[in-house]
């Protein structure tokens, strides 16, 4: 199963060229991974600091030019892989006619508090599996 995020094109992503600036993919990841990951981020200030996640890791293929018009992009995201502190999203961007970019980031586990990586929680690792690819 994966996510997907519809992200609407705003006229200040796009470069004096027309397109959208190769920076506002990475906005564009995390608008969608933070959607993503509502249903197991805590809301409480202090549980939430200390289950945080943070990105260790983004690698970006850029596959073709995205020019700003009004129609939006979707963001699909699933998990390729999982570990017990750790786990990795793949990310496609694309229109129903073109595919944009293809990504992956490593996500960890992370202690705000003590500055230091957890363990995935038992919900977290449920969230996890549910969004894994197979």
């Amino acid at each position: 199963m994966h996510y997907t995020y519809t992200c609407p094109l705003r006229w200040s992503d796009a470069d004096a060229y027309g397109h959208v600036n190769n920076a506002q993919f990475l906005r564009y990841m995390e608008e969608a991974r933070t959607r993503m990951f509502q249903d197991v981020v805590a809301t409480n200030e202090e549980r939430r600091r200390a289950n945080a996640f943070v990105v260790s890791r983004t690698i970006i293929d850029y596959r073709a030019p995205l020019f700003y018009g009004a129609e939006p992009v979707d963001v699909h995201v699933w998990v390729t892989k999982a570990s017990a502190a750790t786990f990795e999203l793949a990310y496609e961007i694309r229109d129903v006619e073109q595919l944009y970019v293809e990504a992956t980031t490593k996500i960890v586990a992370y202690n705000l508090d003590t500055g230091s990586p957890r363990r995935l929680t038992e919900a977290e690792r449920a969230f996890v599996a549910r969004y894994t690819k197979r």
